[in-house]
């Protein structure tokens, strides 16, 4: 693995211990020569996230609409900044740098673009593994809700059974690289990109 995309919360919620995850696992990923891929962000967990990958000596690609750079919401201090011109084009070219995706805490923004990756994955757009960092349990809720949404037929068990899922990051970068090396490629070629048309 390359590069990872990590989705998670512009803001720093109430529980100090999501900023020291955040931390961490920029970090880890540093440490391990995995570049991050992020939403550009300097504000809560994103800006920790990728100043914790930046202490460490990591590559940080941070890929951020023009209208936030406008706002003065960008991270000047990345490796390198990536500006586009929108939000789908935003998670299309964060889909095109990275290997694989990763949610850590965040809000409605986090849950969109991870669902995103995951269904394209599913539809095959992409072969690139799809994970939640359950640290704390903090997912646990939503993943009892998918099961539930599996139980009703609404969801292919395959699918949620293909997502990874850890509470810690080494755990969790594991089940991607299995993903990585057992997952075949998408059959029709196509790419996120062109889900935007």
């Amino acid at each position: 693995m390359r590069r990872l995309a990590v989705f998670l919360a512009s803001s720093d919620g109430h529980d100090p211990a999501h900023a020291e995850l955040a931390a961490g696992v920029g970090a880890e990923l540093a440490r391990r020569g995995i570049g991050l891929v992020y939403g550009g962000g300097r504000r809560g967990l994103m800006g920790v996230l990728a100043d914790g990958a930046l202490r460490a000596g990591g590559e940080v690609v941070g890929v951020i609409p023009r209208s936030m750079v406008e706002r003065e919401w960008a991270h000047e201090g990345v490796t390198e900044l990536v500006v586009c011109d929108s939000m789908h084009e935003r998670k299309a070219m964060m889909a095109e740098y990275a290997d694989a995706f990763v949610a850590l805490p965040g809000g409605l923004g986090t849950l969109e673009e991870i669902f995103e990756v995951w269904s394209w994955r599913q539809l095959g757009f992409h072969a690139k593994p799809v994970g939640f960092l359950d640290a704390g349990g903090f997912w646990t809720p939503l993943l009892g809700a998918l099961r539930g949404l599996a139980d009703a037929g609404f969801l292919p068990a395959s699918t949620l059974d293909d997502l990874a899922v850890a509470p810690d990051l080494p755990g969790l970068l594991e089940v991607l690289e299995e993903r990585l090396r057992g997952t075949p490629r998408p059959a029709h070629g196509e790419n996120p990109r062109q889900l935007d048309r």
